[in-house]
């Protein structure tokens, strides 16, 4: 898949790229109608990036110069599979690049990223009533995990549970 413009790119993200990768992430949160819990800073970026021990990484798509659509992502690990894979928290592309080919080219990224690896599986979540996203990734040949449900433990039902832990907090 070809990008629209010769000179679009996809590569790792930068240092010089995370405040424009905090943007993007708050235009997401903007897009998924929350906002008000996007909490994410330049500093805390940089720090899960490009600190001592990283456990975030990232991609960028470029075009015409300026970052317009960024991939962050991490590795599960298949306790089947016996390897690592990468799980995809977000992928975004500025409305005014949509339909460029940069979504697609930064998922084409990730998923070479896992060929280059070894690794067996990319794995993403999506909210149920972001329709033209859902269509965009059948489109690249995604298909929906029927089998498995996604839950998650936050706020005070976080905290309850971490409380009744025999193991002293570090």
């Amino acid at each position: 898949m070809a990008n629209s413009l010769p000179d679009n790119q996809i590569r790792r993200v930068k240092p010089s790229d995370v405040d424009a990768v905090v943007r993007l992430v708050q235009e997401l949160a903007e897009h998924e109608k929350s906002a008000e819990q996007c909490r994410l800073t330049a500093e805390q970026l940089h720090t899960a990036l490009f600190g001592e021990h990283p456990a975030l990484f990232g991609h960028v798509a470029v075009a015409d110069g300026a970052v317009a659509g960024m991939a962050l992502w991490f590795l599960n690990f298949s306790t089947w599979d016996g390897v690592h894979g990468i799980y995809l928290e977000d992928l975004y592309v500025s409305p005014a690049q949509r339909g460029s080919g940069l979504g697609q080219a930064l998922l084409a990224a990730l998923a070479a990223e896992c060929l280059a690896n070894g690794y067996t599986r990319l794995q993403w979540s999506v909210m149920k009533w972001l329709d033209k996203t859902i269509g965009f990734y059948r489109s690249v040949g995604a298909t929906e995990d029927e089998e498995w449900l996604g839950y998650r433990l936050t706020g005070d039902a976080l905290a309850a549970l971490g409380k009744r832990s025999q193991l002293p907090l570090s």
